[in-house]
C-alpha cells in the first residue's frame, strides 16, 4: 500500500528514469537526481558562485562537478563566457525536467506531513495588469497559503490569445461577451467614471471636460469601452498622455497630470482619486473567470478556479 505521497515520489522517480534511459543509450552514462540538481543549481544561479550556494558547497566542487558530467555525456552543457554559466539548449532542457522533480518531492513532502493527498502542480493564470493589482492579488493572499504545493506563473495581457494558444489555464477577463470556446463565470460588471486627482482639481476648473488634459489609453487598445466614450462625447479632445494599460493611466491620473474615464476598481479615494461624473450609461463591462473545456479535468485548475470564484470581488460586492 502506498503511504501518503507515495505516488509522488513515483512519478519523479519516473521522470528520473525516462531521463536517464534516453540519455543511457546515447551516452551510456545514467543521469541521476544530484546531477540534474547542479544542473538546475546552475541554471539558476548563472555563475559558479551562486550555484555553489545554492548547493551549499564551494564553488570547486560545482566547476569539478560540472566539467565531470559535461564529459560523461559528451557535450557541452553550459557555455563559459564574461555573463557567466550560459546554459544550452539542452541544459535548459535538462533544467525543466529538476524543477519537475523538485516540485515533485516537495510535494510528497507535504502529502505526508499533512497526511493526504494535496494540490500539486503548476497553473498559469493571465490577466490584464489592473486586474492583477486591483483584484487578483489580494484574492491570492486570502487562500493560496493553503496550497503550499500548487505553483503559478502569472502573465499580464490584454487579449484571449494567451487561452486560445494554450499558454495559459485559467483568464480573468474585462469583456461583455467571452469568446464562445471558453467556458467560465461572470464574476460582476464593471462601470467607469471619470476622474481626477484632488491635487489635480485644485488647479482647473472641472466644470467644462473638454478643456482638462486627458490621459487615456493608446492604439494598443482601441476598442477600450473608455475610449469609445470619449470619443462619441468628445469628439474633439485629444489626449494629452496615452498609455498601453489602465493601470498607467490610473497612475498618471493618481499623480495629477490630468484625467481619465478609470474602472470603478480601480477608484480609490483613500488614495487621492475624485470621480466627476456619474457611470458611463452603456458602456459597462464585466469581469469573467474564463479557461478551456479540456483544463476542468485537471484539479489543480478546477480548485484554483473555485478559490478564484469566492474569492475575487468587485467593489461593494459582498462574498456569499
Amino acid at each position: 500500500m502506498l503511504i501518503p505521497g507515495a505516488h509522488y515520489r513515483l512519478a519523479f522517480t519516473q521522470v528520473i528514469l525516462a531521463f536517464a534511459q534516453v540519455f543511457n543509450a546515447l551516452t551510456h552514462y545514467q543521469l541521476d537526481y544530484p546531477d540534474l540538481a547542479l544542473i538546475l543549481a546552475l541554471v539558476r544561479g548563472g555563475s559558479l558562485a551562486r550555484a555553489a550556494a545554492l548547493l551549499k558547497v564551494d564553488v570547486s566542487t560545482v566547476f569539478r562537478a560540472v566539467r565531470r558530467l559535461e564529459a560523461a555525456l559528451g557535450q557541452a552543457l553550459f557555455e563559459k563566457s564574461r555573463a557567466g554559466y550560459l546554459p544550452t539548449t539542452l541544459a535548459r532542457t535538462l533544467a525543466e525536467q529538476a524543477e519537475r522533480a523538485e516540485q515533485a518531492l516537495e510535494a510528497a513532502r507535504i502529502g505526508v506531513e499533512q497526511g493526504g493527498e494535496v494540490i500539486s502542480g503548476t497553473v498559469r493564470l493571465t490577466c490584464t495588469d489592473s486586474v492583477l493589482h486591483a483584484l487578483l492579488l489580494p484574492a491570492l493572499a486570502q487562500f493560496m497559503l493553503a496550497y503550499p504545493a500548487l505553483t503559478l506563473e502569472l502573465s499580464t495581457s490584454n487579449d484571449f490569445a494567451n487561452l486560445s494558444r494554450r499558454d495559459a489555464d485559467i483568464a480573468l477577463r474585462l469583456t461583455r461577451s467571452p469568446p464562445e470556446h471558453l467556458v467560465g463565470r461572470r464574476l460582476g460588471a464593471v462601470s467607469y467614471r471619470v476622474c481626477a486627482s484632488t491635487a489635480y482639481l485644485k488647479s482647473v476648473e472641472p466644470s467644462d471636460l473638454t478643456q482638462l488634459s486627458w490621459i487615456a489609453p493608446d492604439d494598443f487598445l482601441p476598442d477600450h469601452p473608455t475610449v469609445i466614450w470619449r470619443r462619441q462625447q468628445f469628439p474633439g479632445v485629444l489626449p494629452s498622455y496615452r498609455c498601453n494599460s489602465m493601470l498607467s493611466v490610473t497612475e498618471l491620473v493618481r499623480a495629477g497630470l490630468g484625467v481619465a474615464a478609470l474602472p470603478d476598481f480601480l477608484i480609490d479615494p483613500a488614495q487621492g482619486l475624485r470621480p466627476l461624473s456619474e457611470p458611463l450609461l452603456g458602456y459597462d463591462t464585466s469581469l469573467w473567470l474564463l479557461t478551456r473545456p479540456d483544463c476542468r479535468a485537471l484539479r489543480s485548475v478546477v480548485t484554483l478556479f473555485d478559490e478564484l470564484s469566492h474569492w475575487v470581488r468587485l467593489p461593494d460586492q459582498e462574498r456569499c
